[in-house]
């Protein structure tokens, strides 16, 4: 089982870096932080004759990374209620690379499973749901499982640590994703 994680944060070290690693250590991953990457907001063009104009960026180098992973970990902290600019710019180019006939994207994301980490203030644990639901709707449209998820507590860095809860739901996808 080969797990690809993506970091939407634009923290370094932040907290749902920290779930993140915790999820995969010791496991046969690739860790992808979004920040990283060049990757262009999305020109909507699904409607223009022609279609998508090809866009020079990292993002072709993120789906080969998904064609060649069984598991994705989505991990963002909670901002304004949402996903992270990255993530979303990330999602929002799906827009794009789902309507690319060489990589079938649509039918190869429903082989993959989906795990999703939010991390956010105390009240993160009841804000974050519609985030989770977003997530599912958007893992539903490319018939994607969406197996689970945590929302962890956590603004500065590291305080996510004292979430006992997030962590032994952490600890437990390890051991599901080192088998």
């Amino acid at each position: 089982m080969k797990v690809l994680a993506l970091l939407g944060s634009t923290r370094e070290h932040g907290n749902s870096e920290y779930l993140a690693k915790k999820i995969i250590e010791g496991t046969d991953h690739t860790l992808v932080k979004l920040t990283d990457l060049q990757i262009e907001p999305i020109v909507d063009q699904r409607h223009a004759d022609g279609g998508f104009t090809p866009v020079d960026d990292d993002y072709e180098q993120l789906v080969q990374h998904m064609l060649s992973h069984d598991v994705f970990v989505f991990a963002t902290p909670l901002y304004w209620y949402g996903m992270s600019g990255p993530m979303k710019d990330f999602f929002d180019r799906w827009s794009q690379y789902l309507r690319d006939e060489r990589f079938n994207l649509k039918e190869e994301l429903a082989k993959k499973k989906a795990y999703v980490v939010i991390t956010g203030g105390s009240s993160a644990k009841v804000k974050g749901l519609p985030l989770v639901q977003q997530f599912q709707y958007i893992f539903e449209f490319v018939g994607m499982e969406f197996a689970d998820y945590i929302i962890g507590s956590g603004v500065k860095p590291g305080e996510v640590k004292e979430d006992t809860l997030a962590l032994a739901k952490a600890e437990q996808w390890n051991t599901l994703f080192s088998n």
